[in-house]
């Protein structure tokens, strides 16, 4: 898998490495990123990490000659970096995914491809619960990228035959996941907030709504799409459970005694690219592949904290 040292890579690692499966995780450790070997601990010795760039096409030539799926997962996830460094993400998100297809068309056509987009790639809803129709209109240089990603693995599939599908996420969290800054989502930073600082600054009123995934539902969504037959050529979207911000402040609120809640005003550049209320129509992923999320958000965010209290200084530093 691509990415695999990171948040969602590494918990499906674990799964996979659980299932007794043959796993080759490819991840850069690029900094800031997300990659983190810590996140491999205890699997260690049951995966096989290469330390490679998805850039690189002579590495990925030799890598992905016998695999037989790839989980896709590799990529700068940053809307507000995506804004002040174009370029990188352009490389990254979506010169990178380009080279991956071109090299699996080259080396091993069959592999089946299994890509993380993101709800990013429609911008601000025109209506709610947003379906896999609605239009597609990144606010972001992120979105525009993932989307153009995105499109790369349906044309993989329409033109050379290739077996590729996406799943579009929306506020994954739990475990392992990047929390030291706060340019990778608000679920993370609030996280760090609530354990390391005492205080969730919540932008304006909080009422914006989001839907929120746990990890371990994210990672079934993957192994079900990866294992159907059904799936090849799809996009769908996964869901969950819809909070607004302030609900979701409180909750962590409550899991972390003598936390505050402090409303700030919403910073001018981050405001630009806020899309508002956003939720999604998750049927088709429900009845094709038989995906529901299982795992609430409080359950979520309690494992998700005790997590994070064990292991905090290889999450912070």
């Amino acid at each position: 898998m691509t990415g695999g040292a990171g948040f969602i890579g590494s918990n499906l690692a674990h799964r996979l490495a659980a299932y007794e499966a043959r796993v080759t995780v490819l991840d850069s450790l690029l900094p800031n990123y997300g990659g983190n070997l810590f996140n491999l601990e205890g699997v260690r010795e049951r995966v096989w990490l290469t330390v490679t760039d998805l850039r690189d096409v002579n590495a990925l030539a030799y890598l992905i000659g016998e695999q037989e799926i790839i989980f896709n997962l590799a990529g700068q996830v940053s809307h507000e970096d995506s804004m002040t460094d174009p370029m990188t993400d352009l490389d990254i998100n979506c010169r990178s995914q380009a080279a991956l297809l071109e090299t699996c068309r080259h080396h091993n056509r069959s592999v089946r491809i299994v890509y993380a987009s993101t709800r990013q790639v429609y911008g601000r809803p025109q209506y709610l619960p947003v379906d896999e129709e609605h239009p597609r209109s990144p606010v972001d240089v992120n979105g525009i990228n993932k989307l153009s990603a995105e499109k790369y693995h349906l044309l993989y599939h329409h033109v050379h035959d290739m077996w590729t599908c996406a799943l579009r996420l929306t506020n994954t969290f739990g475990p392992r996941q990047l929390i030291k800054h706060a340019r990778q989502g608000f679920i993370a930073w609030f996280m760090h907030q609530g354990l390391v600082r005492g205080e969730i600054q919540l932008f304006g009123g909080g009422a914006q709504l989001r839907e929120l995934t746990y990890v371990d539902d994210v990672v079934n969504a993957f192994l079900l799409a990866a294992m159907s037959d059904a799936a090849c050529g799809q996009i769908f979207n996964l869901g969950g459970e819809r909070r607004s911000l302030a609900e979701l402040a409180s909750c962590i609120q409550q899991l972390c005694p003598g936390t505050t809640v402090t409303k700030v005003p919403f910073p001018a550049d981050r405001l630009r690219i806020d899309i508002g209320d956003y939720y999604a129509n998750w049927d088709k992923v429900r009845t094709m592949l038989g995906w529901t999320p299982r795992v609430s958000v409080e359950v979520g965010l309690e494992r998700s904290l005790a997590f994070f209290r064990e292991h905090l200084g290889h999450y912070i530093t």
